[in-house]
């Protein structure tokens, strides 16, 4: 018996939402203390906009040169543009304009793209050659579904305020580097008081960067989640995906260090980091622990399992 209705995961949903909202009011409370400071965050916030939206519209062409990927195409790959075309028609989504292959033998596989018409899936030569049918199935599912939602702009989108208080550091760096604290031929009150605004500026630009970056992993994380989960709709099996996690981490893990060291540029991509992390490190990781991920999995599984679901395949295109 195969599932026609799926179930959207209300906490899921509700931890990024709180995230978002989190994030814009810290957005709207930062520029607010710009302005109470008498600095004026138009210009930054302008940049800050536009690099944002550099990244949003050429994301797919800066992942693709910075990862060495290149484009393949169905006469190339039949076997890869098959299994995606085939994942396409069962979910109801549109297939990615590009496939690509990284030619490392470091496992992994990694999505981008502003949109489903404009989106790009990756694969590496060491995924290919590692999982089998079904396992690669799941991989790729989960890439469709990082697509299907959006993960692209909304991540972007809501990094300006990370782009905009890191560029603001820099500038307040440089500034303190050529006297721009107070100094000068400015009297000792108005530049001693000069002074303490601008270091109470850069102090709390670094506050605000940090937890910015914090709310954006933690979100990162999240959907994560959400794609680990479409992957389950569209396959109809959460265990071919966990099963496919498994042995990735595996072959990540018993890879040389100079190897992964090769692909660690790309390891916020993927869909298990490259870059091995302690407990601190996770923290400000792109990804939960693949662990919790396959707990999840397991959990799904089991609750459909127990109401006599064996399968569970539905179209999520509109979802």
């Amino acid at each position: 018996m195969s599932i026609t209705k799926y179930k959207r995961d209300n906490q899921l949903v509700f931890r990024m939402g709180f995230t978002i909202f989190l994030l814009a009011s810290l957005f709207i409370g930062f520029l607010s203390f710009l302005f109470a400071m008498g600095f004026s965050p138009v210009f930054i916030l302008i940049i800050a906009i536009f690099m944002a939206g550099f990244q949003y519209f050429f994301s797919d062409k800066m992942v693709l040169k910075t990862t060495g990927a290149k484009i393949v195409t169905a006469n190339q790959e039949p076997k890869i543009h098959k299994l995606i075309d085939d994942l396409c028609n069962t979910s109801g989504l549109p297939k990615p304009k590009h496939i690509a292959i990284m030619d490392t033998h470091v496992p992994n596989a990694f999505a981008t793209g502003r949109n489903p018409k404009n989106a790009v899936i990756a694969v590496t030569k060491g995924l290919l050659n590692r999982l089998n049918q079904k396992e690669l199935e799941a991989v790729l599912a989960h890439e469709l579904s990082h697509v299907k939602n959006r993960d692209i702009m909304v991540l972007t989108w809501a990094s300006i305020i990370v782009i905009m208080a890191g560029y603001l550091m820099q500038m307040l760096f440089w500034m303190s580097l050529f006297g721009g604290f107070g100094g000068g031929n400015r009297d000792r009150n108005g530049g001693g008081q000069a002074m303490v605004i601008m270091m109470a500026i850069w102090i709390g630009t670094i506050i605000v960067y940090f937890i910015a970056q914090m709310l954006i992993m933690t979100l990162s994380r999240y959907r994560e989640f959400a794609a680990d989960r479409g992957a389950a709709m569209i396959t109809g099996n959460p265990m071919d995906l966990a099963s496919a996690l498994k042995k990735i981490e595996e072959e990540v893990s018993n890879t040389p260090e100079k190897q992964v060291r090769n692909v660690e540029h790309a390891s916020a991509f993927f869909i298990i980091p490259a870059i091995k992390s302690n407990f601190v490190a996770s923290l400000m990781s792109s990804h939960p622990s693949t662990e919790k991920r396959i707990q999840k999995l397991k959990d799904m599984k089991k609750i459909y399992s127990s109401q006599g679901y064996t399968k569970f395949n539905i179209d999520i295109s509109k979802k």
